[in-house]
């Protein structure tokens, strides 16, 4: 997960609790300087994906916690989906696409292939198993992936 900044962290800390009782996971955070001011920025997921609905209802129910916290002061707070190509980084991650496809690259070659697409079949301990359309399974410590995201067929 990227490094976040004090006040996207503060951010982070604050909001989870809210976002994870309302049914959803918290990704990530980010407090950014663009033209329109600092933004903040939270970023949800869950299985099946976000609609403008769950953000508005995160919105709601953290935008007064944000407001009540003395050390965190944006002058635009938003919810958002973090996006069909976000990066698989947490343990978390990779138990809430079970059963999809993803695009998987590694930092070193197993068995040949520094690359490969497979169905996430689960992940536990630090580990995720991949199984490939002709059933092979392959278990990759979280470490040892470069990148992984969800694959997309057009």
């Amino acid at each position: 997960m990227a490094k976040r900044s004090k006040v996207a962290q503060e951010a982070f800390e604050l909001a989870e609790p809210v976002v994870t009782e309302l049914g959803f996971d918290l990704v990530d955070c980010s407090y950014v300087k663009e033209a329109r001011g600092m933004v903040l920025t939270l970023y949800i997921d869950k299985r099946g994906g976000i609609g403008i609905d769950d953000c508005e209802t995160v919105s709601r129910a953290v935008d007064p916690i944000i407001d009540a916290s003395s050390s965190i002061d944006p002058d635009f707070f938003e919810v958002s989906s973090p996006g069909l190509t976000r990066p698989l980084e947490t343990e978390k991650d990779y138990v809430r696409y079970a059963g999809e496809k993803v695009d998987v690259s590694l930092y070193q070659p197993v068995e040949g292939k520094k690359s490969f697409t497979a169905a996430i079949k689960g992940a536990e301990e630090g580990k995720a198993t991949f199984v490939f359309d002709n059933g092979q399974e392959v278990t990759l410590a979280l470490e040892d992936i470069a990148k992984a995201v969800r694959h997309i067929d057009f």
